[in-house]
């Protein structure tokens, strides 16, 4: 149940923090509930967001089950829980994050974004889409770094209890 509360807490204020800083500082957007940009762009990074995040929680679950024997031996030698897992939440860190990365790699050449391509049929200028794009692209990869960020940095101390024992539900 802690682990769903870090999950939420996560998406959320990934996905809000990404948000505020796109709308407000990237866009400037007035009024910035404008729904003509407020709901692609929010639908745009939570979505993502949540993809990276059920990403990173499959790799960081199944890490610590396929590793607890290594995890508890480490903990029986004096690692802390977060030297413990170190190596299974950078993998989860790194799971999370490669495929907005990847489709960043091949945006405008191996396929042609929605975004873009939506802009273009409507009439705007190819250059102003482009750069649409992109920005959409960074704050994307942003929101869905800081999510996966919180999410590991505060989901492997779930799989512990105050003793720093390793606890795995089953």
């Amino acid at each position: 149940f802690r682990l769903k509360k870090i999950i939420a807490f996560s998406i959320i204020t990934g996905s809000l923090v990404s948000l505020i800083y796109f709308l407000f500082i990237v866009v400037r957007l007035s009024p910035w509930y404008n729904p003509q940009y407020f709901i692609p762009i929010a639908g745009m990074i939570t979505g993502n967001s949540m993809t990276g995040i059920s990403l990173g929680v499959n790799r960081l679950v199944e890490g610590i089950n396929t590793r607890k024997q290594a995890v508890e031996a480490a903990l029986m030698l004096g690692a802390t829980p977060k030297a413990a897992t170190a190596g299974i939440v950078n993998s989860a860190f790194d799971s999370a994050i490669m495929p907005t990365i990847n489709t960043m790699v091949g945006m405008g050449i191996v396929s042609l974004p929605g975004m873009m391509t939506g802009q273009i049929l409507s009439g705007t200028s190819p250059l102003t889409a482009i750069q649409y794009q992109i920005a959409i692209m960074l704050g994307i990869c942003g929101s869905v770094s800081l999510t996966v960020i919180l999410f590991v940095q505060l989901g492997y101390r779930a799989f512990f209890n105050t003793r720093c024992q390793l606890v795995i539900d089953e």
